[in-house]
């Protein structure tokens, strides 16, 4: 009688199939890994720019409300994101207390050095400076992204 002999393993040809197929896999999760990074990055930008908006609007309307004292020739506006953060005087509360509009400034997430403060890696426009060509002055009106890259949406990022 002839013996069966049985073999236990995975022969040579086996082995580079099956590396061959993860690598395949893995060339195809890559550029969907990168996009769900970007996809994170730009809701972060999103939800950030809406934050310091909000902010910015709340500082306005206080100044209407008359609880910020407003100088002539100001705009209303906050004169930096550092007041937002560290509040101004309640003009209304008798006990000398502060309005506050964020806890903390938050960071552009695609700004390259991370570690600027968070004031710095903002664009500013201030009240006088025209929408499609954005600029700092005296007070702060708007922010913007300075990232030069383009959105999934195929937007730039500065337009948001």
């Amino acid at each position: 009688m002839a013996r069966i002999h049985a073999h236990r393993g995975f022969t040579l040809i086996e082995l580079v199939v099956t590396l061959a197929l993860l690598g395949v896999l893995a060339m195809l999760a890559a550029p969907l890994t990168e996009t769900a990074v970007q996809r994170s990055r730009e809701q972060a930008l999103r939800a950030s720019l809406r934050e310091i908006r909000d902010a910015i609007d709340s500082y306005h309307a206080a100044v209407l409300q008359g609880r910020i004292v407003r100088n002539l020739g100001e705009s209303g506006y906050p004169p930096s994101l550092a007041v937002l953060v560290t509040g101004v005087a309640d003009a209304q509360d008798p006990k000398g207390g502060r309005l506050y509009f964020l806890r903390r400034l938050p960071r552009d997430p695609f700004f390259a050095d991370a570690r600027a403060d968070a004031a710095s890696t903002w664009g500013l426009r201030s009240y006088v400076s025209p929408p499609d060509d954005p600029r700092d002055g005296d007070d702060v009106y708007d922010v913007y992204s300075t990232a030069t890259g383009i959105a999934l949406d195929g937007t730039p990022y500065r337009e948001w």
